[in-house]
């Protein structure tokens, strides 16, 4: 069975690492990451024991840098789905400039993103294509 939204933006931010993966859903395996766990994003920042909006738009792009090598920045013409507001309210709403910096990251560097947000009614969802 092919996943409608296949392609899916995931996003982990703790105070110390921001990490943000594309999971293809049709098999639940990461197609792109980036993390600024990794040493060689960790020296370009300055962010110390607490990682900022800086840090998380730095992530934002090396995950579209990624995503363009694998060919995967378009979605496979589908787009990444992204939900925003829940993305916000699982990381609380301090983190919330976080997930928009990786977001606008993306968008800014030609990753086609599809947002995905929940109104709270009925299961109906608005969409907007970035």
């Amino acid at each position: 069975m092919t996943v409608l939204k296949r392609y899916v933006l995931r996003l982990f931010i703790s105070i110390k690492y921001i990490t943000a993966n594309v999971v293809d859903r049709n098999n639940g395996r990461i197609v792109a990451t980036a993390s600024t766990v990794e040493h060689a994003i960790k020296e370009s920042l300055e962010c110390g024991r607490s990682c900022n909006a800086k840090a998380a738009s730095v992530v934002g792009e090396v995950l579209a840098m990624r995503l363009k090598v694998e060919e995967l920045d378009q979605g496979q013409g589908r787009g990444i789905h992204v939900n925003v507001s829940k993305e916000v309210e699982k990381k609380g709403f301090k983190n919330q400039t976080k997930v928009w910096a990786v977001v606008n990251a993306l968008k800014n560097n030609g990753v086609k993103l599809i947002l995905d947000d929940d109104d709270g009614g009925g299961g109906h969802s608005s969409r907007s294509s970035y």
